[in-house]
Formats: structure tokens, C-alpha cells, sequence
């Protein structure tokens, strides 16, 4: 089993910045891939950013050169989001796929005020 911790969601005016957290833990043999969805009310869910086999990184084109996906050696992964706008708004999910198995977050919502 794979547990999946997030932080740093929150309220934030437009053109501000947050940083998001995913700490992997459990029975982790090798991480396939990691990364960052978003759920907006009435949408699916996206890929926001995602990096896969530890050094091949992508972006969903609404977030590229605002967003910078890294990634620790302790198997956290975290998600820099810069000048936010209000179409970020949304519940950001981390997802890691370990041994063939999808694991999910329980989500962090982040609000752009207006």
C-alpha cells in the first residue's frame, strides 16, 4: 500500500503564488510516475503536470512557464504554481503510479480570488 499526504492548498489572489506537496510513503519499490491533477466543479479531471521515470516532465499547456513540477529524493513531489489565475481554481490531486497500481490523494483544493 501507498499513502499520499498533500499540503499547501489554500486562498490566494490572482497573480500570487502557492506551492503544493505530495509526500509518497508505504511499500515503494520503484516509482513509475508521479504527478498533479486538478478537478474543477463541472469538469474532468486533468493532468495539471506529471513527471515520469524520474526525469521526463510535462506540463498541461494552460500551466506551462507558470508551474514547475520537482521532485525530492525522499519521494515528495511538489508543485510550484506562479501567477495563478482564476481558472487554476480547482481540487488538486497527486497521483503515483507504483508496481502497475494508480494511487490518488485525497485532494487539496486551491481558490484564485479574483
Amino acid at each position: 500500500q501507498v499513502q499520499l499526504v498533500e499540503s499547501g492548498g489554500g486562498l490566494v489572489q490572482a497573480g500570487g503564488s502557492l506551492r503544493l506537496s505530495c509526500a509518497a510513503s508505504g511499500t515503494i519499490f520503484s516509482i513509475k510516475a508521479m504527478g498533479w491533477y486538478r478537478q474543477a466543479p463541472g469538469k474532468q479531471r486533468e493532468l495539471v503536470a506529471g513527471i515520469r521515470g524520474g526525469v521526463s516532465t510535462s506540463y498541461a499547456e494552460s500551466v506551462k512557464d507558470r508551474f514547475m513540477l520537482s521532485r525530492d529524493t525522499k519521494n515528495t513531489l511538489y508543485l510550484q504554481m506562479n501567477n495563478l489565475k482564476s481558472e487554476d481554481t480547482a481540487v488538486y490531486y497527486c497521483n503515483v503510479l507504483v508496481s502497475g497500481t494508480n494511487y490518488w490523494g485525497q485532494g487539496t483544493q486551491v481558490t484564485v480570488s479574483t
